[in-house]
């Protein structure tokens, strides 16, 4: 049996989108992933956060976000050159929430 991959991906974005809560979504991403998965996006998104803000060296901010110079690297080549700007797009929401 074959699985219609844009079919079950689309079922994995619909599944996120209903959740409701900061605690919902937690809930959910421990269900679905390995601490370790979590960490990694945690890492990422952190990551992200403090390319954005520019003021640190990449080298610095492996050291703060617990990360490597590799994962530093790889998310500031999807922040800025990416087509996707999903990095972009949660970053600028969330400096409108003032998270």
């Amino acid at each position: 049996m074959t699985t219609d991959l844009s079919s079950a991906e689309a079922r994995l974005h619909a599944a996120i989108l209903s959740l409701e809560t900061p605690a919902e979504v937690r809930d959910f991403l421990a269900d679905l992933c390995t601490p370790s998965e979590v960490r990694a996006f945690i890492e990422r998104l952190e990551v992200a956060r403090l390319l954005d803000q520019g003021e640190l060296s990449y080298r610095q901010i492996a050291e703060q976000a617990g990360a490597s110079t590799t994962t530093v690297v790889r998310v500031a080549r999807f922040l800025r050159e990416m087509p996707f700007q999903g990095y972009r797009r949660a970053l600028d929401r969330l400096k409108g929430t003032g998270k």
